[in-house]
């Protein structure tokens, strides 16, 4: 059954990330922390996107993790003189494949920094877990920081 579920989260993830990569608005990269992960971002409007990862997450002996968020960015809060540095919030699921298997939601809390004449961003975020399978309960918090380069 694991491995069931993590093909269908395999092909979940990476099948729209081979469509979309065709857009200016695709980010793909790399984020640090827990999890460490392969991340991308797809920019739906001005203001809002879907980012997700797959990787590894080093919690309680390791195992394998992959999350997809819907993001909402308020670039209002924090202005420069170059570049962009949205907050954001949002909110998506998880899979993470510890001894127990965990499925979830994860309500993400970040800031990105936009280069103004590159296509890149990086970002920091914290994001609260509430997992719903095994048990319900709150699954910890997990934070990361990254960078992805837009296509």
């Amino acid at each position: 059954m694991k491995r069931l579920i993590v093909t269908f989260m395999f092909i979940v993830i990476f099948f729209p990330c081979a469509v979309l990569a065709q857009d200016q608005d695709f980010g793909l990269g790399f984020m640090l922390g827990d999890p460490t992960a392969i991340s991308f971002k797809k920019w739906t409007g001005s203001k809002t996107a879907f980012d997700g990862g797959v990787g590894w997450s080093f919690g309680n002996g390791g195992s394998f993790h992959v999350h997809a968020d819907y993001l909402i960015h308020s670039f209002n809060l924090i202005t420069l003189e170059r570049g962009k540095a949205p907050l954001y919030f949002g909110l998506g699921a998880r899979l993470n494949t510890e001894d127990d298997t965990k499925f979830g939601f994860r309500i993400p809390l970040g800031v990105s920094y936009i280069f103004e004449k590159a296509p890149l961003d990086i970002f920091f975020e914290l994001v609260p877990l509430f997992d719903l399978v095994p048990s319900t309960d709150f699954g910890g918090l997990e934070w990361s920081i990254g960078v992805r380069y837009y296509f």
